[in-house]
């Protein structure tokens, strides 16, 4: 089996994931005005959806959404570029301001 050598000077980025909370009215119109245009922004920027659901398994805390997602990038870089792009800010206004019936929550996280 071959290993690959990365060299001392050589940075490796490390990858970084957002997580999604959200309670939208309609999930139908959430993709219809929203997610349809906003994953092609998503994946210009080397990020994919790696998890998604309206009713995820929840262990602690209050959980009143009806949206969850987990989204992947190839590093913190990559998420920030996508979330503050001005292709995607448009979107990102129909969510939170026509969309939502509450605020949500978006976070980014490093990976390890």
């Amino acid at each position: 089996m071959e290993q690959e050598t990365i060299s001392e000077n050589v940075k490796v980025a490390k990858p970084a994931y957002i997580m999604v909370q959200m309670k939208v009215a309609s999930l139908e119109e959430l993709n219809q005005r929203y997610a349809q245009f906003a994953i092609p922004i998503l994946h210009k920027h080397g990020g994919q959806m790696i998890a998604g659901t309206p009713a995820p398994n929840v262990k602690e805390g209050d959980w009143d959404g009806n949206w969850a997602a987990v989204l992947q990038f190839p590093s913190m870089e990559a998420a920030e570029g996508w979330y503050n792009s001005a292709e995607y800010q448009p979107y990102k206004a129909i969510r939170m301001t026509e969309l939502q019936s509450e605020p949500g929550r978006v976070v980014i996280i490093p990976g390890m």
